[in-house]
């Protein structure tokens, strides 16, 4: 009878859902192929924990250093260190000997990677943005292992690095499947479908300029939309009151739980410009308006828009030139294009990494058999998935 080695693989991930969705992603992969998973977070990514129902949550205090100055982070000193030796009694404390710490950018990451490194564990880390960010930075030449989303990736010492490996951004495998399903037929006179969203928690700029680019539009183009929007909390009733005077079928909501069964109908999407946003429509292949955030750490979001649009598979707008009429503009020459936002969502898609998740779990794979703690298991009877248990650093294991 086949047998397979299996490891504890630790994900360190939090803040924002940019860090938590393809550590997400990672984890359902991992999970199948038998191995066991843990999930060290801050408070901010312990709100995402629907995500990790199946596998073990350990949660750590953790310092956002962006935010604060010389001063600042000197005061912060002993919080980081505080940290790290939380993230290293967690680790030391489990029951089965962690083979791996995987870090996804993000200040939880940086005590975790730290603690693992401390105790010989082997790490990686991965990053989702074409910039590499300052905690990546900060570790890149200490792990095992750097795993990009982008060829071209801004800030990285590439000859440094003890290994490197472009695996993409991992996203849902839901999201993956849409790359090989029909795109939703897109004419001059049928429905024509827009998905907005704004991040994991609404961007106030689209409430603000999108209903009243559509409320501008011809009343037959109007008929013809179908849209559903992410709103901020505080702007969906002004947001809903400018739709009802339009012909629009609208659906609004403060959050997008099915994002996958939403880009499946959608012909084109307008939001951000997050790494998990254009991992999302280069796999599914769709076409998108995007608005980088003009205040991202290093400018993030506009370096990872830059690949998709000069390949014809998005439009991209500055946020200051994001306006109302620029955008019915827009929106009108697309409606009597529509050979346009089809071939915009084919280019999207040739340049889409819908392996990702399995090149990336490849690769954590391969360090944690080869130089962590692992174990043999008859393939026919996978090893059970954990029952959810979501634990404080300061609890023993």
């Amino acid at each position: 009878m086949k047998r397979r080695r299996t490891s504890h693989i630790i994900l360190a991930a939090g803040g924002t859902g940019g860090h938590v969705f393809p550590a997400a992603a990672l984890k359902q992969e991992l999970l199948r192929r038998g191995h066991e998973v843990t999930l060290i977070t801050d408070s901010r990514g312990y709100q995402y924990r629907e995500d990790f129902e199946d596998i073990k949550v350990r949660k750590i205090n953790s310092v956002a250093l962006s935010d604060l100055g010389v001063f600042g982070k000197l005061l912060a000193l002993p919080r980081i260190i505080g940290s790290i030796s939380d993230a290293k009694f967690i680790l030391k404390g489990m029951k089965r000997p962690p083979g791996i710490v995987v870090g996804f950018g993000g200040y939880p990451a940086f005590p975790t990677i730290k603690a693992a490194l401390s105790l010989g564990i082997p790490t990686c880390i991965h990053e989702q943005n074409a910039v590499l960010g300052r905690v990546n930075r900060h570790l890149a030449k200490s792990v095992d292992a750097v795993a990009l989303s982008f060829e071209k990736t801004q800030k990285s010492k590439l000859e440094k690095y003890n290994q490197l490996v472009v695996t993409g951004n991992p996203v849902r495998e839901e999201i993956v499947e849409l790359g090989d399903k029909f795109y939703p037929d897109i004419g001059d006179e049928r429905i024509f479908r827009i998905l907005v969203i704004g991040g994991s928690q609404g961007a106030s700029i689209f409430g603000e300029v999108v209903p009243q680019a559509i409320s501008t539009l011809p009343r037959a183009l109007q008929m013809r939309l179908q849209i559903t929007q992410q709103c901020r909390e505080e702007d969906i009733d002004r947001v809903r009151e400018i739709y009802a005077n339009t012909k629009i079928a609208v659906e609004l909501s403060t959050f997008i739980t099915n994002i996958p069964q939403c880009l499946e109908w959608s012909h084109l999407v307008i939001g951000r410009a997050g790494a998990s946003t254009i991992a999302e429509l280069t796999a599914s292949g769709r076409a998108g308006i995007l608005v980088p955030y003009p205040h991202a750490t290093d400018d993030h979001q506009t370096e990872n828009t830059r690949e998709i649009v000069l390949n014809g598979g998005a439009w991209l707008f500055n946020q200051k030139d994001f306006n109302a009429a620029q955008l019915a503009k827009l929106l009108q020459r697309l409606s009597k294009r529509p050979r346009d936002v089809l071939r915009a969502s084919e280019e999207a898609r040739k340049i889409g990494k819908p392996y990702a998740t399995k090149d990336l779990a490849d690769l954590v794979e391969r360090l944690a058999l080869v130089k962590g703690d692992s174990r043999s298991i008859q393939t026919e009877e996978p090893e059970p998935v954990p029952e959810k248990t979501i634990e404080d650093g300061d609890s023993n294991e």
